[in-house]
This record gives structure tokens, sequence and C-alpha cells, in this order.
């Protein structure tokens, strides 16, 4: 009887045993618990660091314009600094017969030669339009529109590069000028990054694109 009370006594189901005491397998997955939710972060549960989170997409934007602006602008001085150390005062150079040269002129005026009677007022133009791409570049998200302005940037600073630092004085420099097609006027890198951004800006609005990423459709 006694050997019967003992084993009624005594149930199989987990929860009966050791009433109130905690069970070591408890222990460890309260252990495993406290552990996950105090991992450091920026690790992953592997251990292992988590991947850094990829930049706004309009700060990828602004960085791709003050990439193509940085470009234009390298090379529209580099180029500039060649031409007036080694062809100025010399014979132009041929490069497709008469067809296209490379002559170094100094100009006084807008692009192409456009002008010489204003070149306070054009380097007052290219000091604004460069006050007011840095200001559009906040809420630039097209890709597009970050190129074009890219371009309009760095040939606006360019040519204002030669306004400031070139004689006859402060804001009124002559921009050197080196290439000469036939037929055409005489015109620099600087002026044809302005040119082909102007082009591309002009495209973008016909298509509705905007420089916040909207598209307007008629």
């Amino acid at each position: 009887m006694a050997e019967a009370e003992r084993i009624i006594g005594t149930p199989d189901t987990p929860d009966a045993a050791g009433d109130g005491q905690e069970r070591p397998e408890d222990a460890a997955a309260g252990e495993r618990a406290d552990s996950e939710g105090t991992r450091p972060a920026g690790e992953s549960g592997t251990g292992e660091p988590e991947p850094a989170a990829a930049p706004p997409r309009g700060k990828r934007r602004i960085a791709v314009l003050f990439a193509v602006a940085s470009f234009a602008y390298a090379l529209d001085l580099i180029t500039k600094m060649i031409v007036v150390a080694k062809l100025e005062h010399h014979p132009p150079i041929e490069i497709i017969g008469d067809w296209l040269k490379f002559e170094a002129i100094r100009n006084a005026g807008a692009a192409f030669g456009f002008g010489e009677a204003f070149t306070v007022i054009f380097t007052m133009i290219a000091a604004a339009v460069i006050v007011v791409i840095a200001r559009l570049a906040r809420k630039l998200y097209s890709l597009p529109w970050a190129l074009a302005l890219g371009l309009l940037l760095g040939g606006a600073l360019g040519n204002l590069t030669d306004r400031i630092f070139r004689a006859p004085g402060v804001f009124e420099g002559a921009v050197v000028d080196f290439i000469a097609p036939k037929h055409f006027a005489v015109f620099n890198l600087a002026d044809s990054a302005i040119v082909c951004g102007g082009i591309l800006i002009v495209l973008l609005s016909f298509k509705g694109l905007d420089p916040d990423g909207t598209v307007h459709k008629d």
C-alpha cells in the first residue's frame, strides 16, 4: 500500500516536479534570451557585423552633381593652362585642316565671344547661376538632372575663374578660348559644358521631369 501511494504521488508531468524551483533547462533558455536581447547594435545573430545602411538617394544624386562639376571644371582649367603656356602667341594648330584649329583667344564677352561690353554683367550672371544650382541641389533626386546641373556648374565655375583671376582685372578678366571651328566662334570646354547642360535641361523639361524626380504627364 505504501508502495502504491508512493507511485501515485509521483506524477510524470514536468510541471509537478520541483514545484517553485528553476530547472537547468529553463535557466539555460533564460540566459540565451538575455544574451540575444542584449546583443550589441550592428551585429547579426551569427556574430558578424550587419551591413551599413545605404546612403539616401538624394545624397547620391548630389554626389553625382558635384563629381560631374569637379570633372568639367578640372578639365577646363587644365586645358586653359596648357593653351596659355604652349599656344598663346604662337600660330594656330590645325587639327582637321581648315575645319578645326586650336587657337588661343582672350574673350572678354560671354560664351562664343558675344557681348564683350558686358563683362561684369556676365560675371554676376555666372555667380548667380552657381548660387541657384547650389540651392537646388538640396532637393535633387533625379540622376539626369544631376548630370545636367553638374555640367552647368562646372562650366560656370570654369569661366568665372577666368573672370576673377585673369587680366585686365577682378570680375573683368578675359576668358581663354581655343577651340576654333571653321565659320564658327572660338570657344572652350567650359562653354561646351554649359551648352550641353542647358540642352539636357531643356530636354528634361519637355519630358516633364523635375529635379526632385517628379514626372508631369500632359
